[in-house]
C-alpha cells in the first residue's frame, strides 16, 4: 500500500518537499541480509520501513549505519564529547540514521514511531550526559551533522539555520557577510545549532541581547507524526515550547530562523587574573556588586579555580579569579566604565585588545591572535575529555567570609572549577514565562561547576563526579532554593530523572528545576503534540498521566 509523508508548505519554502515510495535498493538488501531476521529483532522491519518512506532521489540507504558497517563505530564516536560514554559498557545504538534530507528525519520518526524504536537526537554531541546519544533501552540516533546549511540574509538581518550546524559556522557564515552582526549564542566553536538554541543558549552579548531563543523567530520541526511544521503551522504554544524547553521532548528540529544582532566594526576584549594574595578576595567581591548592573556591554565572566601559589611549593594553595570580558565598543569608554565602576579590578590599556567581534569569539578560545577566523569551522574539538558540570544560580552577593569559605572548599577538593556569567542588563527586561527559559530577573550570576579529566577508569570517574558533587553541596546556603534552579543546557542527572512509565512525578523534580512555573505549560504543550511519550529521555517533558 502507497504510502505518503506529509509536509506542511510554508511561506520560505526552505528545504521542505515531498515523498514517495520506491523498491528497496540494492543496499537496503545487504543491510537486512547482514543484521539477524529473528523476530525479536526490531531493525530489518525497521529498514524496510524507511525504504517505504525514502525518496528515489535522496535515498536513505547512504544514511543508514548498522554496527556491521566498518563506519559505524567512527560516525557513533566522532560526535561524543564526553569521554565518559565512549566506554566499552556505553550501551551503543542498533542503527545510527545520519539524516542527508529532511525526509530522512521524516522517515525516521514515523517508522521509530510504528515499530517502538526509541530515538535519540543529536546535533553535535554535547549534551553533557550523553542523552543525545545513550540510552538503557534498545535505541537508534538519529544523528542530524550532515544538515548544517547556514542561509544569511543581512539585508532583512536574519538567517535560517540548520540544526547540524555548529556555532562557529554559524560565527563564521555571518562574518562572511557582514562586520556588524553577531548572533548572542555560546562562545564553545562547536555546539550544535539543533540543542544548544533550543536549551536556551547563551553566550557573551546576553546581557545586550538575551538569549538564543531570544532572538529566534521561526522554525522547521518534524513532529510525532512525521509532519514538517513551520511556527504558522505547529502554533504558538509549541513555537513557545521548543524555545527553552528541550526541544528533543516534542519533535526535531530541522531548522530555526533567528534575527541577528547588531556590534560594533571594533569591540574590545580582556583577560586578567588575580589570586588570593593580589586581593583576589575583595576583586570578586565587587564583581558580584557591578557585573549585573554595568553598562549592558559589557559582559565580565569570573573563572575560579584552586592552584599552586608557585611552582616551588606544591603544598602551598591559593585561589585564582580570571576575569575575562567582551565589551560592544572601543578601550577609551571600557576603561572609563572599569575606573568608575569595578575600580577593584585596576584594569590597564596593556590589558586590552580591539579587534572585531569574530575574532573575539578566538579570544575566549584562548586560539593566538592573528589565527584566521576560518577555524570557526573546525566541527570536532582538537581533544576529548572526561567532564563533569552542574549549575547554580546566585540572587545576592555572596559576603566576604562566605567567600573565604569557599575558597578553602575548593583548595580542599582542588580539581573542580567555577564559572560565574553575569545577568543583568536585557536579562532582567525579559519575562520569565515569555519563553520556556525562567532565569531572568532576579538573578546576578549563573554558575557552572566543572571539572575535566582524562585518567581511564570507574573509580578515577567516580572521584571527579564526587569531588563536583561535594563542591556543589558546598555553595548550597548561597544559591536558590525552592526550587535550586538550574540551566538545561548545563544537563545534569544529577538532579533528577524520570522513566517513561514513572515518568510525571519523577519529571517534576527536575522539571521544577529547569524551567520552575513554566514546567506545567510545557506539560500540557507535551500532552497535547506526544500524548504516547515518543520524544523521550532521562529528562524529557513528559505528559500528564492518563488517569
Amino acid at each position: 500500500m502507497s504510502k505518503k509523508i506529509t509536509t506542511i508548505h510554508h511561506t520560505h519554502k526552505i528545504w521542505s518537499m515531498m515523498a514517495w515510495n520506491f523498491h528497496l535498493p540494492w543496499l537496503f538488501s545487504i543491510l537486512l541480509f547482514s543484521i539477524s531476521s529473528a523476530s525479536s529483532d526490531p531493525v530489518p522491519d525497521f529498514l524496510q520501513c524507511l525504504s517505504n518512506h525514502s525518496l528515489p532521489s535522496y535515498p536513505i540507504s547512504e544514511a543508514l549505519y548498522t554496527p556491521q558497517n566498518s563506519s559505524f563505530s567512527d560516525i557513533l564516536q566522532s560526535y561524543i564529547r564526553n569521554l565518559r560514554f565512549m566506554t566499552s559498557d556505553t550501551p551503543k545504538p542498533l542503527l545510527i540514521v545520519a539524516a542527508m534530507h529532511e525526509t530522512h528525519v521524516q522517515a525516521t520518526v514515523i517508522c521509530a514511531k510504528n515499530h517502538r524504536v526509541e530515538i535519540r537526537i543529536r546535533s553535535s554531541g554535547h549534551d553533557y550526559e550523553g542523552l543525545s546519544y545513550v540510552s538503557s533501552l534498545p535505541f537508534l540516533i538519529l544523528d542530524m551533522f550532515n544538515l548544517r546549511k547556514i542561509r544569511i540574509d543581512v539585508a532583512n538581518e536574519t538567517a535560517w539555520v540548520q540544526a547540524g550546524a555548529t556555532t562557529g559556522e554559524l560565527y563564521y557564515r555571518i562574518a562572511e557577510k557582514s562586520n556588524i552582526h553577531g548572533f548572542p549564542a555560546g562562545v564553545c566553536i562547536t555546539l550544535g545549532a539543533g540543542g544548544h538554541f533550543s536549551g536556551g543558549g547563551y553566550g557573551t552579548m546576553m546581557r545586550k541581547y538575551g538569549l538564543s531563543v531570544d532572538n529566534i523567530v521561526d522554525a522547521q520541526l518534524v513532529d510525532v507524526n512525521g509532519r514538517i511544521l513551520d511556527r504558522k503551522s505547529m502554533g504558538e504554544d509549541l513555537f513557545w515550547a521548543i524555545r527553552g524547553g528541550g526541544a528533543a521532548s516534542f519533535g526535531v528540529i530541522l531548522a530555526w530562523k533567528i534575527s541577528l544582532v547588531r556590534v560594533p566594526e571594533t569591540v574590545t576584549v580582556f583577560k586578567v587574573e588575580r589570586t588570593s594574595e593580589e586581593g583576589a578576595t575583595e576583586i570578586v567581591s565587587q564583581w558580584q556588586e557591578v557585573a549585573a548592573d554595568i553598562d549592558d556591554d559589557l559582559f565580565i565572566r569570573l573563572g575560579l579555580s584552586a592552584g599552586n601559589k608557585n611552582r616551588g611549593n606544591k603544598s602551598g594553595k591559593t585561589i585564582k579569579a580570571s576575569f575575562i570580558a567582551l565589551f560592544l565598543g572601543q578601550t577609551d569608554r571600557l576603561l572609563s566604565l572599569m575606573n568608575e565602576s569595578f575600580p577593584t579590578l585596576k584594569l590597564r590599556r596593556s590589558d586590552c585588545f580591539e579587534m572585531r567581534w569574530v575574532d573575539s569569539l578566538l579570544f575566549w578560545l584562548d586560539i593566538p591572535n592573528g589565527t584566521p577566523v576560518k577555524v570557526l569551522l573546525d566541527r570536532i574539538p582538537k581533544g576529548k575529555i572526561y567532564l563533569k558540570r552542574k549549575s547554580d544560580y546566585v540572587k545576592k552577593p555572596i559576603p566576604v567570609e562566605g567567600l573565604e569559605g569557599i575558597w578553602r572548599v575548593m583548595m580542599e577538593l582542588g580539581e573542580v572549577g567555577m564559572a560565574w556569567n553575569p545577568y543583568g542588563g536585557r536579562m532582567n527586561e525579559i519575562p520569565e514565562s515569555a519563553t520556556p527559559f525562567p532565569h531572568r530577573a532576579g538573578n546576578i550570576f549563573k554558575i557552572q561547576y566543572s571539572a575535566n579529566w582524562v585518567e581511564d577508569g570507574i573509580n578515577v570517574t567516580n572521584r571527579y563526579l564526587n569531588l563536583t558533587r561535594e563542591l556543589h553541596k558546598a555553595m548550597t546556603p548561597f544559591v536558590s532554593s525552592s526550587p535550586r534552579e538550574a540551566f538545561l543546557n548545563y544537563r545534569d542527572i544529577d538532579i533528577g530523572s524520570s522513566t517513561q512509565d514513572g515518568g510525571f512525578a519523577e519529571a517534576t523534580v527536575y522539571g521544577e528545576e529547569y524551567f520552575k512555573d513554566n514546567f506545567e505549560r510545557l506539560v500540557r504543550i507535551k500532552t497535547l503534540v506526544d500524548p504516547d511519550n515518543f520524544f523521550v529521555n532521562e529528562q524529557s517533558i513528559p505528559p500528564l498521566p492518563s488517569n
